[in-house]
């Protein structure tokens, strides 16, 4: 015990600061033996500390994407007198956010991005999984710009432009909602298009083996078919019934099949 005029550093029984900061704080609340209750609570923590994990991992994400569109209204702001005399305005804004994403994704999850020398240099359809979030296409898009100055639109599912404040994120990013048309035209731009068949049914009840449940979804399909980046509608529909039900291997086919076209051009 500590006596009046003994601290935890001096005095005839040496103790430890824990000990030391133990007996302030009970003779500060009253409370006897609050040790126990702060070995309790330490048990506590050590057991919640998983659940708190899983909650804590989508708020950050969450956050990001509002510090994104935080970060666009500033970028606005201060280039407003810009935007009547530049037709890239948003560059800069775009280049801010893929390193903001992109540094969470190196530091959080170690993203790396390889085979980029098979995405053509005119359209292409990239097609992908669609996890809990969309982190994936995101950490995905952003290192495509930083690397290798490649811009990808996306097709996003009606509810997201329905999110309070998300508009000016999703209008400087260019993400569509559909019909097949749009797509066709943006394809036809000569642009990057992402498409994510799946959509929140394959986020809300797809597993941890990332099984793809794209159903009877072929639109992504008819798109390469109306934009013309395919030269045999039978053999791309021959590849849709042949890959359809095993997982994985439609996105493999497609990316094979406009490897092979940018060879032959």
């Amino acid at each position: 015990m500590i006596g009046g005029n003994e601290s935890c550093s001096t005095g005839p029984i040496p103790v430890s600061y824990i000990t030391c900061l133990t007996y302030i704080l009970g003779e500060w609340t009253g409370v006897e033996h609050i040790e126990d209750y702060l070995s309790y609570a330490v048990y506590l923590l050590w057991v919640l500390f998983p659940l708190a994990v899983v909650f804590l991992l989508p708020g950050v994400i969450v956050i990001l994407f509002y510090i994104s569109i935080l970060l666009l209204h500033i970028y606005k702001r201060k280039n407003e007198l810009r935007e009547a005399y530049s037709s890239d305005f948003w560059d800069g804004a775009k280049l801010m956010l893929a390193a903001l994403w992109d540094g969470h994704g190196r530091i959080w999850h170690g993203y790396e991005l390889h085979g980029t020398e098979n995405i053509p240099e005119g359209p292409g359809l990239i097609v992908f999984y669609h996890g809990a979030t969309p982190v994936d296409y995101i950490y995905f898009t952003a290192r495509l710009l930083i690397q290798n100055k490649k811009y990808c639109h996306v097709v996003a599912d009606h509810f997201v432009f329905r999110l309070p404040g998300f508009n000016l994120l999703l209008e400087v990013h260019g993400v569509l909602h559909g019909p097949k048309e749009e797509c066709v035209k943006n394809l036809q731009k000569g642009r990057l298009l992402a498409i994510s068949p799946g959509g929140v049914r394959e986020a809300l009840f797809s597993d941890e083996m990332y099984t793809i449940l794209w159903g009877d979804r072929k639109g992504f399909a008819q798109v390469a078919i109306d934009a013309k980046m395919t030269q045999s509608d039978q053999a791309l529909q021959a590849l849709i019934d042949k890959h359809q039900k095993v997982p994985g291997n439609i996105f493999r086919a497609l990316m094979e099949r406009f490897q092979t076209q940018k060879k032959e051009d």
